[in-house]
């Protein structure tokens, strides 16, 4: 049987020569003493093709959708697919791009080493899985002991999850071999018997299920409800110099949220715009497997912005090693776009 993957190949890593120029554009606005973002047309926004990112797709798609039918481009977000996190912190660090989709731990540890972005939405609820063979005789993790598990980054929060449901039983990281490595490539790699299981976000986990020669062991719906993962993060002279845009964009985001999580016919229309080549370029059976099984699998509709929530994951980071010390809360997050916003509708 072959492992039936998500195909990623036709962007590549990181930004096309197009977003390259805008982003260079943008980075020298600020001499001339204009706004960077309102000049440079789109807002470009980095994401993965990962479920934990679907209110992008949507919230791109809608705006776009609303300006169309006003005949007017007072705000336009465009969408650009990396293929893995590191791509897209040097790109949020650099300024070749002004927002993206965050690994929340990875927001806490640039903003401790003074590069000015913050958190300014949720993205997104749950969606982390940990997978096993399904011929596999693992049940527990005590049966993982000493096997080799993949995870997507020491900064991920699936390595906080993994962490978790191996103190449940008593373990540590030590227990286990662990092995980082880029989430599309954990299906084949378990199917090829090179890990022993993986720890990701969707859809990288469904895929291999759908296939039939992956099972979940774990599944952040069961073991943490409240998780958080990715966040949407801009930088600040962003927010200096276009609140209006960065507001507008909170708005589309939270909007699409409550949009997926309200009929299931809005989440088949998410899977038709996000398996497109200009969003995910991936298998929509994929993407549907997902929403499907179960329903709550992901959820999108509580995007609040909770402190304590964020002190969990600073303080697990934190004695995961993945930050040296506790960062203050204010200096990562803006929440005063999100009670600002009342949520955009969302008309598809």
């Amino acid at each position: 049987m072959t492992p039936e993957l998500p195909d990623f190949s036709p962007a590549g890593p990181g930004l096309g020569r197009r977003q390259l120029l805008q982003g260079a554009v943008a980075s020298a606005l600020p001499l001339l003493g204009l706004p960077a973002a309102a000049a440079s047309g789109p807002l470009i926004v980095g994401g993965l093709p990962v479920t934990c990112n679907l209110t992008l797709p949507i919230a791109c798609s809608a705006r776009n959708a609303t300006n169309k039918a006003a005949g007017s481009s007072a705000f336009q977000f465009e969408y650009s697919k990396y293929n893995g996190w590191p791509e897209i912190k040097e790109s949020l660090m650099t300024g070749s791009i002004q927002a993206a989709y965050m690994l929340a731990p990875l927001v806490m540890d640039l903003t401790d080493k003074k590069i000015p972005v913050k958190i300014v939405s949720l993205g997104h609820r749950s969606g982390a899985v940990i997978m096993v063979r399904t011929d596999s005789p693992h049940k527990t993790f005590k049966d993982l002991t000493g096997k080799r598990i993949a995870i997507p980054s020491r900064f991920a929060v699936d390595f906080l999850f993994l962490r978790k449901m191996l103190a449940k039983e008593g373990m540590t990281p030590k227990d286990i071999q662990i092995i980082e490595m880029p989430p599309p490539d954990m299906p084949a790699a378990l199917f090829a018997k090179a890990v022993d299981g993986y720890c990701t976000g969707e859809p990288f986990g469904a895929s291999a299920q759908r296939a039939g020669y992956a099972r979940p062991l774990r599944m952040t719906r069961d073991e943490w409800r409240n998780y958080i993962c990715c966040v949407l993060t801009v930088r600040e002279e962003l927010i200096k110099d276009n609140r209006p845009l960065v507001q507008n964009l909170v708005d589309h985001i939270q909007g699409a949220g409550n949009w997926l999580d309200q009929q299931a016919a809005n989440r088949e229309k998410a899977i038709q715009i996000a398996a497109g080549r200009k969003f995910f370029n991936q298998d929509p059976n994929i993407l549907r497997f997902v929403m499907e099984n179960p329903t709550d699998r992901v959820t999108y509709g509580d995007l609040r912005m909770i402190r304590s929530e964020f002190d969990e994951l600073m303080q697990l980071s934190v004695e995961a090693g993945t930050l040296k010390a506790p960062v203050p809360y204010e200096k990562y997050v803006d929440e005063s776009f999100v009670k600002a916003s009342k949520g955009a509708p969302i008309t598809l």
